[in-house]
């Protein structure tokens, strides 16, 4: 292996603090006024319009330049197999949604239309999708019951639910919850809120869409068994329902349980055959379409329905429907339904866009998709579709057939069309089961997203816990509360690990300028008499507490006790010179009057010495702040706490490594005064020790060092103590990096004078 080349690193410069840096480099103090912000952002020239229009309508800036030699027959091919996809899973998701198997083919049709138009990302495939269509099944189970649609059927002498009215209902109901969503995402991508999904991370979205996917199989159960369960709402609604289908289980319809289990079967031996022949196949077997063609044909031939009792399709009409506004008295009642599903929908969507964006090489604008996906669902909502975004398996199959561009997902919305005009009332025999058994089957990626338990555990155990959590608060409270949970929960971790950082002192990698944590390494030095201490996390209100404790317990410095007894000295020093006074004022009246003179003991403060003091007591304590990246009001008053009570007892305290908005947090916090100014800040932590250690010349240590034994001690005890210290001036001294060679690594040895560490201990 080739040895690493290492080259020269020599900077010779003056120490510089934050004035300095700002002198030398002419910081500009002018910042434009929010007035002259929104004015900015108002002025309206060609450019900007024609930008703004282009990037409004993104098909206007990439349509005229649609390359058909390169791209139209990848796109051709991808579009067919896509949109014979849609079929199968916009009929089974239906199913999901609680309304007619018809209306999924409505909602693979206009959404797709619209993101055509208004979308960024060339790849994925917009449509119904498993999660968001449970999801809408939960609101119009709620909103429409069965109980509510029951009628007595007097050939039966039995109470049984009239489907017409029931399933219209519904059709409003999830048109509603779709069109209002739609409105939410358009909002917040006006608002330039598209940054909304970082609150989603990778493992909440993961966990999250597993616990869905366990509701989706629940909700299908009903179809594969042939059972009739009661519907339970709110939360611990799953386990009720599992409850109710082991109690129903031996009433199954054992047609209805051969032709699922044999559609289970047959689909994931037809999708093994796909993976296995994937690198020969030009194009995927469509086996959801032969399974729902050779289930309608049986179902026909051996009518299932009648014979079986075994529960099918129904009645599918040709045609269009008309554009219909959306009950707007159901809005209030499914507001919070809505901003889960577009939350969810677009947090969905981005994330794969993002993943072949990056794949591929171009960008997908996150706040336009918001709009686009806003669209598709306000509109589609008008259409009576129900809600939409985009599903991994058709993306998967739009990119690996060949689909390049937003053309192919236009193409599948054509196929969906014709099959909705001429083909859709052929399946009105295909049996439940067979859609059910396609949901199952499709949500086999999603069951094997648990695997990402062990990875997590080896890599980041608190993604682990957030991956966990997420999935069993969507259990048990559903997928909308299940969702809020989960992002509350992770936005708590994220608390917790801002309130519990890692404290850390800084030592100097030999012969460098570079300062790490002396845990973390072997041959890191300590500055001789300088404290850099450094916490992992931003420093505000949760943690600046837990800051300062840290610090003391680091440096060794009990300062609460200190600074106690130093008040109680000075307010006994005070007593005894009150007391001296009287005294003394005594004398003088006995001295006029011609009587003895008495002289009396002046009692002195002492306390008691340690008779090694500790030689780590620093001179100097340097905060780096480089990991913080804003003060709040309670930052930045614990900094200003811990630079007063340490100068108390002539420590010095500087900042390095200051970010300049942390520097704009400490100008508007008031840290700055006439005392303090920007030369307690330094842009580098190698700049503050070279300060601390230059800034001290002997007769400044001399006088500080007198001042804190008089201080502390009074002049009497200051000379008794003056005297003990003098033997040992001599033999003790201390390194540091000289100025003059600021490049690292040669060391001076010189005098300590400065011994007031022994004094206050």
């Amino acid at each position: 292996m080739a040895e690493r080349r290492r080259m020269g690193y020599s900077v010779h410069r003056e120490i510089l603090d934050e004035e300095a840096v700002d002198e030398l480099a002419k910081k500009s103090d002018s910042k434009p006024s929010l007035s002259e912000k929104i004015k900015k952002s108002m002025r309206c020239s060609g450019p900007r319009l024609k930008s703004c229009l282009l990037g409004s309508v993104p098909v206007v800036s990439w349509l005229p330049r649609y390359s058909i030699r390169e791209n139209a027959l990848g796109d051709l091919i991808s579009g067919i197999s896509v949109g014979i996809m849609h079929l199968p899973q916009g009929m089974a998701y239906a199913l999901l949604a609680s309304v007619p198997a018809v209306f999924g083919l409505y909602s693979s049709f206009y959404p797709v239309l619209v993101y055509f138009i208004f979308g960024t990302s060339k790849h994925i495939s917009i449509g119904t999708f498993a999660v968001l269509s449970v999801m809408i099944g939960g609101v119009t189970e709620r909103l429409a019951p069965d109980s509510d649609f029951m009628t007595w059927d007097n050939v039966t002498n039995r109470s049984v639910v009239d489907v017409i009215p029931r399933d219209a209902e519904r059709v409003r109901v999830a048109a509603a919850v779709t069109f209002l969503s739609g409105l939410f995402q358009i909002l917040l991508g006006l608002v330039q809120f598209g940054f909304v999904v970082t609150y989603l991370s990778e493992p909440l979205v993961r966990g999250y869409t597993t616990g869905a996917a366990i509701h989706v199989i629940v909700s299908q159960l009903k179809y594969t068994f042939g059972i009739s369960p009661v519907r339970h709402g709110g939360p611990l609604s799953l386990i009720y329902t599992v409850l109710e289908i082991c109690y129903l289980l031996p009433k199954t319809n054992i047609g209805t349980l051969v032709v699922s289990i044999v559609a289970i079967i047959g689909l994931i031996l037809v999708k093994e055959l796909n993976s296995y022949l994937s690198k020969k196949l030009p194009v995927p077997i469509p086996v959801e379409l032969l399974g729902i063609v050779i289930a309608t044909v049986i179902s026909w031939q051996v009518n299932l329905a009648g014979r079986y009792r075994v529960d099918v399709v129904g009645l599918i009409p040709s045609g269009l429907q008309p554009p219909v506004l959306p009950t707007a008295s159901l809005f209030g009642q499914v507001i919070g339904d809505a901003f889960a599903i577009a939350v969810v929908g677009y947090g969905i969507a981005i994330s794969l866009g993002r993943i072949f964006a990056l794949k591929y090489g171009y960008k997908v604008d996150s706040n336009q998709e918001l709009i686009a996906l806003g669209l598709s669902n306000s509109v589609g909502g008008i259409f009576q579709c129900f809600a939409t975004s985009c599903s991994m398996s058709r993306t998967m199959v739009q990119e690996s057939t060949g689909g390049k561009t937003q053309v192919a997902g236009a193409l599948s919305a054509i196929v969906i069309l014709f099959i909705t005009l001429w083909i859709g009332t052929l399946f009105e025999d295909l049996p439940k089961a067979v859609l059910a058994a396609i949901i199952f089957v499709n949500l086999q990626g999603m069951m094997k997203q648990f695997m990402d338990i062990p990875v997590l555990w080896r890599s980041n155990k608190i993604d682990m816990m957030i991956w966990v959590v997420t999935f069993i608060l969507t259990l048990l409270l559903n997928p909308d509360l299940g969702l809020a949970a989960a992002i509350g929960f992770s936005m708590l971790t994220v608390i917790f690990r801002t309130q519990l950082p890692k404290y850390s002192i800084l030592g100097q990698v030999p012969n460098t300028d570079i300062y790490r944590p002396l845990e973390d390494y072997e041959q890191l030095k300590q500055v001789p008499g300088i404290l850099i201490f450094r916490s992992s996390a931003t420093l505000y209100f949760a943690n600046a507490e837990m800051y300062q404790e840290a610090l003391g317990e680091k440096s060794g410095i009990d300062i609460t006790k200190l600074l106690s007894a130093k008040k109680k000295l000075e307010a006994k020093r005070k007593r005894q010179e009150k007391k001296n006074a009287k005294e003394a004022a005594k004398r003088n009246s006995v001295d006029v009057e011609g009587g003895p003179e008495k002289e009396e003991q002046r009692e002195i403060a002492i306390i008691e010495m340690d008779a090694e003091p500790d030689p780590s007591l620093p001179r100097a304590i340097i905060l780096d702040l480089s990991p913080v990246n804003f003060l709040d009001t309670v930052g930045v008053k614990t900094l200003r706490s811990i630079q007063r009570d340490y100068g108390e007892i002539c420590i010095e305290v500087v900042l390095a490594g200051c970010l300049t908005g942390v520097v704009d947090n400490l100008q508007t916090g008031g840290f700055f005064s006439e005392k303090v100014t920007k030369s307690c800040l330094f842009s580098t932590v190698h700049d503050a020790v070279l300060h601390c250690q230059s800034a001290r010349t002997h007769s400044q240590d001399k006088v500080m060092y007198w001042i804190v034994l008089l201080v502390i001690f009074g002049l009497e005890q200051t000379e008794k103590l003056e005297s003990r210290l003098q033997t040992k001036q001599g033999d003790r001294r201390d390194t540091f990096v000289s100025p003059e060679n600021s490049d690292g690594g040669y060391y001076e040895e010189v005098p300590d004078t400065c011994l007031y560490e022994e004094c206050i201990l």
